[in-house]
């Protein structure tokens, strides 16, 4: 098999849907040897800051010399960017061999009369099969949506799970309040363990607090207290938590103090559990952490910012940033969602924010949202908005209308960012 042959396999699963459960995952796995069972874990689940944390952690691990697998997703750039070794993509060669393993696997389950492997489900029997093979001493595992049953939760072995902030997304998949939200996420924590958490608002950290309490698992959850001495200057912002003096995180955004925070706190429980991560480490990990897509820089002059905020808390936060960062300077948005995601309530708080807003439509994606109908839904909070053709003609647009001093902000759907930023720099050159 190839790796265009492993991707058309990858492609073909979509068909499967997205199955909830992991009876299926589990029997993939134990065709395959349970490769899972053979490593050590840092389980991260969340609605907003997943991503941002799991960079956070696993550059910390690395640079206290650590073999460190990485699973994520969606990704930007790459599709192999999903699975990563010390930040290094899975080689397309390894995509292909585990590809045909694992279909191999899923052919004799179809034959059997059982179900047949989802997309999901296969990237992840596939991610376990490169860590082992790799010889991982810890991975830093996301979960793909919800916790309980998502197919990540299939592992056994996790050292500490850490649960970014939690609040309405999936409402079709995990439930219609907050708590029916966090009760799956929550699904991740095993018994005796360390379980850490950001700050989350009460209904759900007294769900989390139940599930360790029911675990035997010890349960942290980080104090807006012990994070002190805030310093919010764009690419240069630092803070301290707790005992830890003047840490300078590499991400940008308002929001990421927190998502550094959580990630200091898991790196204190690893080391609770064993793991020698020195000072030196945590703080290099932090300062030297990239994570594209999320608040990124990607030109200047004008001042060119991507930003994946697609629901009700990242608006809030992209918005605070914003406010923070930029309270004067002119802006130019570019926009584009998916048509499944809640999207008028981000258009409602960010668009007022801008001189003008460019609509498009994310490419070759079946759930988007057309570039008209997002601009007719964004005159109720801005009139100035008109849509684009292309990413091409909407960069275009946005660099037409701004002067040197302005900023243009991208936001929307992750899944349009990484063509967007290509042509970015593509008429950089």
């Amino acid at each position: 098999m190839t790796y265009e042959e492993a991707r058309a396999f990858i492609n073909d699963t979509a068909k499967y849907g997205y199955v909830l459960g992991l009876d299926t995952e589990r029997e993939l796995l134990r065709r395959l040897g349970n490769p899972q069972d053979d490593l050590k874990f840092v389980h991260i689940a969340g609605t907003n800051g997943k991503g941002s944390t799991l960079a956070y952690i696993s550059t910390i691990l690395k640079e206290a010399g650590y073999k460190v697998g990485r699973y994520i997703s969606p990704t930007i750039f790459d599709y192999r960017e999903r699975i990563q070794v010390n930040e290094k993509y899975i080689a397309k060669e390894a995509v292909a061999r585990l590809a045909e393993m694992v279909e191999a696997a899923g052919q004799a389950m179809l034959a059997e009369g059982l179900h047949h492997p989802t997309a999901f489900e296969v990237e992840t029997a596939m991610a376990f099969l490169y860590f082992k093979e790799m010889n991982c001493d810890l991975v830093v595992l996301e979960c793909g949506m919800g916790g309980l049953t998502d197919a990540t939760n299939v592992v056994k072995t996790t050292v500490v799970s850490v649960f970014a902030e939690i609040g309405m997304d999936h409402m079709g998949f995990l439930g219609n309040t907050v708590e029916e939200i966090a009760g799956v996420k929550a699904g991740i924590i095993k018994p005796g363990t360390i379980a850490v958490s950001a700050a989350q608002r009460p209904e759900v950290s007294a769900v989390l607090q139940k599930t360790c309490a029911e675990k035997d698992t010890e349960y942290r959850e980080i104090r807006k207290s012990d994070i002190k001495d805030v310093r919010y200057v764009f690419e240069n912002q630092t803070f301290t938590y707790k005992e830890e003096m003047k840490l300078k995180p590499g991400l940008t955004g308002s929001w990421q103090i927190d998502n550094a925070a959580l990630a200091v706190e898991a790196v204190r429980a690893l080391r609770d559990c064993g793991w020698n991560i020195s000072d030196e480490a945590l703080r290099k990990g932090l300062t030297e952490t990239v994570w594209q897509g999320r608040f990124t820089t990607v030109s200047r002059h004008p001042l060119f910012i991507v930003d994946g905020a697609h629901n009700r808390d990242a608006a809030d936060r992209l918005k605070e940033t914003l406010e923070l960062y930029f309270p004067e300077k002119r802006k130019l948005f570019i926009a584009g969602v998916l048509a499944d995601k809640e999207y008028d309530y981000v258009m409602s708080q960010l668009t007022p924010l801008a001189d003008r807003v460019i609509t498009v439509m994310t490419p070759d994606n079946p759930r988007a949202l057309a570039a008209d109908k997002l601009a007719e839904d964004v005159k109720k909070y801005n009139p100035k908005v008109e849509s684009a053709d292309s990413l091409k003609d909407a960069v275009h647009r946005a660099r037409a209308y701004a002067g040197g001093e302005d900023m243009i902000l991208a936001f929307g759907s992750l899944s349009y960012l990484g063509d967007l930023i290509r042509e970015i720099r593509v008429q950089d050159q």
